[in-house]
């Protein structure tokens, strides 16, 4: 893969923040690529941008960029990368970071670029190498339906303290699945009586968490749809306690446990992200146990926990305190990284989750990661272009699929 050009630009993301594009040109063609923004950021991730912030990281990138032009890059396979990895890695000794986003947009594009070259899609050269070239699985979708937290602004003051209500199928087709979400959204809407959304899409309200709950359940129902809830508890946890704004009441650690079991129980929830803060892995597992006990499916999902890297996510599993995990490639800014974290959850049975963030790109590349590693779910809104492209791309992949029968 001969590079001839490379260049790079800020855009702006579906919250109108500032975000990273990196455009890659090669005798296959123009190959564009861009990075989202999370708003509920883990601890653990690693920086999006230079600690000076995106002009610094651009003007950086722009400059590295001229180091590698007219270069040669074999890239039949994630693990190619290495090349490509080693000479961010000499240029960041020297001159400093350039970020996650910066470094996951570059790999990227490199990735697109090296399908084209070898005459595959890019969820099919990830599938060639993650899988060995067995028939990928599609996922379900998960869809983001009703909104709270940091992702929502205020309804008469108030809004759920959790941050996201959701709407997972069960169905033998991406397409009946994503169809499906969106009928159950809708219903949602009139249920709720509102037409707010806030920055993924998702409804907005003031109602309390268990009032959301009540409406999801009876969506759900509608459609014989599961339920989940990303809790991003970290968000609202303080000085070791978890501060509930919405009703006004404050829960200790135990407390918080039993709740989030409490609930689960209550409304038959499937899916359950980031119940405790992100760094008690003691309260995750004090969530599973009670789960398992009451011999319920129930997914545990980490992800301002695990923040898609292996350190912790093998401390997640020796604590067992999970049974599924968020990727978000952004997070750790490396798709070898990435592929080590798919590899270790399919070793060890973890659900794989791939993941939106709350400021999307038009990029569609989460879905052909997601098909080409074999992810369990895709987490992604229902509502909005930068969300509908993700899950067109897979309805895309799924024709593709079904065409070669």
């Amino acid at each position: 893969m001969f590079i001839q050009e490379v260049n790079s630009k800020i855009i702006s993301d579906s919250r109108r923040e500032k975000t990273i594009q990196v455009e890659l040109k090669t005798y296959e063609g123009k190959f564009i690529s861009s990075a989202p923004s999370g708003k509920s950021r883990g601890e653990n991730e690693v920086d999006p941008y230079n600690e000076r912030g995106i002009e610094i990281s651009l003007k950086m990138f722009q400059f590295f960029c001229k180091k590698i032009i007219h270069k040669n890059f074999i890239v039949k396979k994630v693990d190619d990368l290495k090349e490509l990895v080693e000479e961010v890695k000499r240029f960041e000794t020297e001159y400093g970071r350039l970020g996650g986003n910066v470094t996951y947009a570059l790999e990227t594009v490199f990735l697109k670029a090296g399908a084209a070259e070898n005459n595959k899609q890019l969820w099919e050269l990830i599938n060639d190498d993650a899988n060995k070239g067995l028939k990928p699985r599609l996922p379900m979708p998960i869809g983001n339906c009703i909104g709270g937290g940091l992702h929502s602004k205020l309804v008469k003051g108030k809004r759920p303290d959790f941050q996201e209500f959701l709407l997972i199928p069960r169905e033998k087709t991406f397409s009946r699945a994503v169809t499906l979400n969106i009928r159950a959204y809708d219903q949602a809407k009139r249920l709720l009586k509102t037409s707010k959304r806030n920055d993924e899409g998702a409804w907005r309200t003031n109602k309390t968490n268990e009032e959301v709950l009540d409406i999801l359940r009876k969506v759900a129902t509608q459609y014989n749809l599961e339920i989940g809830i990303d809790v991003a508890a970290s968000t609202f946890y303080e000085k070791g306690y978890y501060n509930y704004k919405n009703k006004e009441l404050i829960r200790d650690k135990v407390d918080q446990a039993d709740y989030m079991e409490r609930l689960a129980k209550k409304f038959n929830i499937f899916y359950v992200e980031d119940p405790m803060q992100e760094e008690d892995f003691g309260g995750f597992k004090e969530v599973l146990n009670a789960i398992s006990k009451n011999k319920m499916k129930t997914l545990i999902v980490g992800d301002d926990l695990t923040t898609t890297n292996i350190k912790y996510l093998r401390r997640a599993l020796e604590s067992k305190a999970i049974n599924a995990i968020i990727i978000k490639p952004n997070q750790i800014g490396s798709m070898i990284e990435v592929k080590r974290v798919v590899e270790f959850c399919k070793k060890n049975n973890l659900q794989m989750i791939f993941s939106h963030r709350s400021g999307e790109t038009m990029d569609d590349a989460i879905a052909d990661y997601c098909v080409g590693f074999g992810g369990h779910f895709i987490k992604t809104g229902i509502f909005g272009r930068e969300r509908l492209i993700k899950l067109k791309r897979v309805m895309d992949i799924e024709k593709n699929l079904l065409g070669r029968k």
